[in-house]
């Protein structure tokens, strides 16, 4: 078993400190997230290089932690243009440098499905789409380029909103480059949770082979009964604490995903070890 962490799960620290407290923790990898992340280094865009990659990813080998992947969470449909295109510079500069950082991956989701309600009222989740199939069609290219993927995490109400959402996509953007980041809980939302077992079975049984690098947290109601946030699940709790059927997860992704990377998130820099702890209690006995 694979397992990681969000490297930011434990704040901004120095690289050295951030790699020694991952490996304490028990964990072999990390989603590497540089503006998040690193508090010693100017990883802001422009500042990037092979050389500097190099020391990153050598700072944290020598722990024994590899980079599973790198986190550039854009927003690949903002409605300013200029914004947007400053977002997908800042995403392909990752795209070029990830083989320095050791890793073959640069992972984001895809902003609020809701982003064109006001300026497009009458069909504004068909513009946004239409966006963000441009914007994906542009990374998808760029990524191809330099041999890595493009790893794109669906959430329930974002513009990929859903699995026939990514399956629309591949059609659209036909690109090898394309990998489901499949986090199951962003996912869920309370119409969904009722069927989550048909949901889980249906990524494996029909995206199994874009599966890049899974999500590992749990989710949960929040109080009175409701959705915390507004609509959206709760999800900052110790794995095992919550509602997500994670024996058919990770039975299925044993069995169909072995050796593949699991990066825990979602969870507090206290409750990260026990989590990890219960993972592997659950992967153990699937």
């Amino acid at each position: 078993m694979k397992l990681g962490i969000l490297a930011h799960t434990y704040g901004k620290l120095p690289t050295a400190e951030l790699a020694r407290k991952v490996a304490e923790e028990g964990f072999t990898s990390v989603q590497l997230a540089l503006l998040k992340a690193i508090g010693d280094i100017d990883c802001s865009p422009g500042k990037l290089s092979p050389g500097l990659a190099n020391h990153i990813a050598e700072t944290f080998g020598r722990e024994g932690v590899r980079i599973a992947i790198l986190g550039c969470y854009i927003d690949p449909v903002h409605p300013d243009k200029e914004a947007r295109r400053a977002e997908i510079q800042r995403f392909k500069e990752h795209l070029r440098l990830a083989r320095d950082f050791g890793c073959g991956m640069v992972g984001t989701e895809t902003g609020s499905i809701r982003t064109y309600s006001e300026s497009h009222p009458s069909n504004y989740e068909e513009h946004g789409w239409s966006v963000l199939r441009e914007t994906m069609s542009e990374l998808a290219e760029e990524a191809e380029k330099w041999g890595v993927k493009l790893a794109l995490e669906p959430v329930a109400g974002h513009t990929l909103h859903s699995l026939d959402h990514f399956r629309r996509l591949l059609a659209e953007v036909p690109s090898s480059s394309i990998g489901l980041l499949f986090d199951a809980c962003n996912l869920l939302n309370e119409e969904r949770l009722p069927v989550q077992d048909e949901m889980i079975r249906d990524a494996f049984e029909t995206l199994g082979d874009r599966m890049v690098l899974i999500h590992a947290k749990d989710l949960d109601f929040g109080e009175g009964g409701h959705w915390a946030g507004g609509g959206q699940p709760r999800l900052d709790r110790p794995i095992g604490d919550g509602l997500l059927n994670k024996e058919l997860l990770y039975r299925l992704l044993k069995e169909h995903k072995p050796h593949i990377d699991i990066s825990i998130e979602g969870v507090t820099a206290e409750q990260a070890k026990r989590s990890a702890d219960t993972l592997r209690q659950i992967y153990a006995q699937a």
